[in-house]
């Protein structure tokens, strides 16, 4: 292709997590591959990274993921001293850093996708402050606390529809491109990603090295708040759940191309792995759309 005939992509990124990283290798393969990117949608993780690509802050953005250690991780999901709704934290950071943006002034048409959990249906946010949209659209069951929205409680986006296509209906574009972290398990990911690093997802593998930054006080307080095996179970279940509903989504609405990234590439908190995830993106579009 030139520089004239770019194909027109509407982009779908699904929800996943810490391996929702692999979407911004997605959307560097398409820039590098003369793609131009018209629309995105987005549950959850996808939502965020799509609402940075959106706003011009994809580069920013993607430096502060692969900045992300062991340590800040834990400060930002899981200490809260201040007792403050959990995943504002994590909002309020992003917004510190990144500054917010009416989704209504984006340059291209963007939807993070939440879920009304009490009528169990889909909301699409395509209109007012991108972050509320986004911490909605990320409001993970028992990471995050959920939002209320004209009297709605909003949940993670992910929960009702992984891979949200139903939004890109109305484009007028070339293709559809769907990037599904719910993929089969692969016990071999190494040799895809050139020998990616094989961490454990169990974070209380890394308590002893986590705490000791911490006061005696405020370690008793911390060990006492989280219990590890409901984390990890939880982890997994999610992953389970929206595994199987991205299939069905993805039988019912098939978008031109699927990106598949496994379920077990990171775990669903393992944003110390952001690097690996975005080389691990790059290398599965590669993968799925090289004969494009």
């Amino acid at each position: 292709m030139t520089a004239t005939d770019k194909k027109t992509v509407s982009l779908v990124l699904g929800s996943g997590g810490a391996r929702g990283m692999a979407h911004i290798g997605v959307i560097r393969w398409l820039l590098d591959h003369n793609y131009e990117i018209k629309s995105i949608s987005g549950s959850s993780i996808g939502a965020l990274v799509g609402g940075m690509y959106a706003a011009g802050k994809l580069d920013e953005f993607e430096a502060w993921a692969e900045s992300i250690t062991v340590l800040y991780k834990v400060k930002l999901f899981y200490i809260n001293w201040n007792n403050d709704a959990r995943g504002d934290k994590v909002i309020n950071t992003l917004i510190e850093l990144f500054g917010d943006y009416q989704i209504e002034d984006l340059p291209i048409n963007y939807t993070a996708v939440a879920s009304d959990i009490r009528n169990e249906k889909e909301v699409w946010l395509n209109k007012g402050s991108l972050f509320k949209a986004l911490r909605a659209s990320m409001a993970m069951p028992l990471f995050f606390t959920p939002v209320v929205r004209n009297g709605v409680h909003l949940i993670d986006g992910g929960v009702l529809n992984p891979v949200p296509i139903a939004p890109t209906f109305s484009d007028h574009t070339d293709l559809t491109i769907a990037v599904n972290l719910g993929g089969s398990v692969h016990h071999n990911l190494g040799n895809v990603t050139n020998k990616l690093s094989t961490n454990g997802s169990i974070l209380s593998s890394n308590l002893k090295s986590i705490t000791k930054h911490i006061s005696p006080t405020k370690k008793g307080q911390f060990e006492k708040g989280v219990d590890w095996r409901t984390y990890n179970i939880a982890e997994l279940a999610i992953d389970a759940m929206q595994s199987t509903i991205a299939r069905q989504k993805l039988a019912a609405y098939p978008a031109n191309y699927v990106i598949e990234i496994s379920r077990n590439a990171c775990g669903t908190l393992e944003f110390e792995r952001s690097a690996e995830m975005i080389k691990l993106g790059y290398a599965m579009a590669e993968h799925w759309l090289k004969e494009v």
